[in-house]
């Protein structure tokens, strides 16, 4: 006769849940603020809003997730910057209308509950949110064997902050004439890595601690898992000193596809190419995997993450300001009349 069925026998550890469980609560307590009432461990977060200057305060929310970057994560058995990845990419989603990013929730899905490589993502989480002043103030962490391939894993954040109404960047003050400052990026960011994977490993057989020539000395790795830039240092650098109008994340679609959406009607964005250096993965990319410039800007951010919208005579200011706190930014571009479109300008 057969023994007795229990969870573990299905494959769901709920001893090793609750291991997971507290490794992830004493690492969410070095994120709290004052404001955080109840974190991880109730059945929800808590949190107490300062409206304090505030006259119509506004809640900004946003989720993402950080793609087929995670199988290169997994892949290397470092898990810490996929976390960090997660969080920065939410707080440049609400940072585009001008919000405060204030607290943030994760959803980690596994096929086998393993807490050393929990806490390893969640200590990314943690010191991402530390560091863009946010508090992790609850999520979930599931074990669905039959779901996920032993081994892997999978992680989704959702972020909420506050702007005040008539502070909020929606891109109608946008019009002819300004000019276009972006700001450079760590590389792929969380983005495009399908066609990286096939790229790198299918076409070329790499391994992530090859050192190719033309990555400047830095192994395949190290320049594919570079973390995910957050851009809130550099808002808040300019806010009061520098008018924007708007703000793009360069995320899936390039900057054609992301700039667009803070376009009004009537508004073109012209774009020159060769206005700013590109992190050396870009080109390497290109030539090893023989593609086209247009499908690299249209699936990569090129070496530009984040991009800016202001007047022409802040443009300098806003580059010198930037360069303050070792964030490169370039005049890219600007603003004409015209339908509304995004148009690259490529050398001949």
């Amino acid at each position: 006769m057969a023994g007795k069925t229990d969870y573990r026998s299905a494959g769901v550890d709920l001893q090793a849940a609750d291991e997971a469980v507290s490794r992830i609560g004493r690492l969410a307590k070095t994120t709290y603020t004052d404001a955080v009432l109840a974190g991880v461990g109730p059945f929800s977060g808590l949190f107490r809003l300062d409206l304090a200057g505030y006259r119509e305060p506004i809640l900004v929310s946003s989720c993402d997730g950080v793609g087929t970057k995670l199988k290169l994560a997994i892949r290397s058995g470092h898990h810490q910057t996929i976390g960090a990845d997660l969080v920065n990419h939410c707080v440049n989603d609400i940072l585009t209308c001008g919000a405060k990013p204030l607290a943030f929730l994760d959803y980690l899905a596994v096929a086998r509950m393993e807490p050393p490589v929990v806490e390893e993502v969640i200590t990314g989480i943690a010191s991402a949110c530390r560091e863009n002043g946010i508090s992790l103030i609850g999520g979930e962490t599931a074990e669905m064997p039959g779901i996920y391939k032993l081994g892997d894993y999978d992680l989704a954040g959702f972020i909420f902050g506050m702007v005040e109404r008539s502070s909020i960047l929606d891109g109608t003050k946008v019009e002819p004439g300004q000019m276009l400052v972006g700001l450079e990026s760590t590389g792929p960011h969380t983005n495009g890595y399908s066609l990286i994977r096939k790229i790198l490993f299918d076409q070329n057989q790499f391994e992530l601690d090859d050192s190719p020539e033309g990555l400047e000395g830095r192994t395949v790795g190290e320049a594919i898992l570079a973390v995910h830039r957050s851009y809130r240092a550099a808002f808040e650098q300019l806010l009061g000193e520098v008018t924007i109008t708007a703000m793009a994340h360069i995320t899936g679609g390039g900057i054609e596809g992301n700039l667009i959406r803070v376009l009004p009607e009537g508004c073109q964005a012209v774009i020159d190419t060769t206005r700013w250096p590109q992190p050396p993965i870009f080109p390497f990319l290109q030539r090893v995997g023989s593609v086209d410039p247009g499908e690299m800007f249209r699936v990569f951010n090129m070496g530009i993450g984040y991009v800016l919208v202001v007047d022409r005579d802040q443009v300098m200011r806003a580059v010198e300001l930037l360069a303050r706190i070792d964030v490169p930014a370039y005049p890219i571009g600007h603003i004409v009349a015209g339908p509304r479109a995004v148009r690259l300008v490529f050398p001949e």
